[in-house]
């Protein structure tokens, strides 16, 4: 099977959208479950003007593209506008994303089906492993910023980062 503009046979594609200020491993350990099922796993840092986060985009996508660089399919990029028009322009047909509990569940089944209805691509989920079950950026950034221990929360080279950034040792 080839697709009408392609060479090659098509590639099972997928995007995990998020914010990822910063990367977390809950973030990680979706991204490393979804690197197996698709040729290509699609991180996108998607842009929000009205929202200052902590690292710029550009550093994001930096700690992100060297936290997942051991997967070898994984492609990291930003976004500013709706995700269904990324997976259009691209091709792709789903998103995966990860739930950590029944709120995220009725929150992410809302947009699933919005994106569905606004363009046909699927939304997968994945069970956050319980490791990470109440993990968030914000809840990582509030505790670093207290001086709080987050190094089995994030991977060492986003710890440093973040130390750095808040101006502790």
């Amino acid at each position: 099977m080839t697709g009408p503009e392609s060479e090659g046979p098509l590639l099972r594609r997928a995007v995990c959208p998020g914010s990822f200020d910063p990367i977390t491993n809950g973030h990680l350990d979706i991204i490393a479950r979804a690197s197996p099922l698709y040729d290509v796993v699609h991180v996108v840092v998607m842009i929000n003007q009205s929202k200052k986060g902590l690292f710029t985009v550009d550093e994001r996508i930096e700690l992100i593209r060297e936290v997942t660089a051991e997967f070898g399919n994984v492609q990291v990029e930003a976004y500013h506008g709706l995700l269904v028009d990324y997976c259009k322009q691209r091709d792709i047909p789903a998103i995966v994303k990860g739930l950590r509990a029944v709120s995220d569940f009725d929150y992410e089944l809302q947009m699933a089906q919005m994106n569905y209805g606004l363009s046909g691509v699927e939304t997968l989920f994945i069970p956050t492993s319980p490791t990470y079950s109440f993990l968030s950026s914000s809840l990582v950034k509030e505790v670093a910023n207290w001086g709080g221990d987050i190094s089995h929360l994030v991977p060492p080279v986003v710890l440093a980062a973040l130390k750095e950034r808040l101006g502790q040792d």
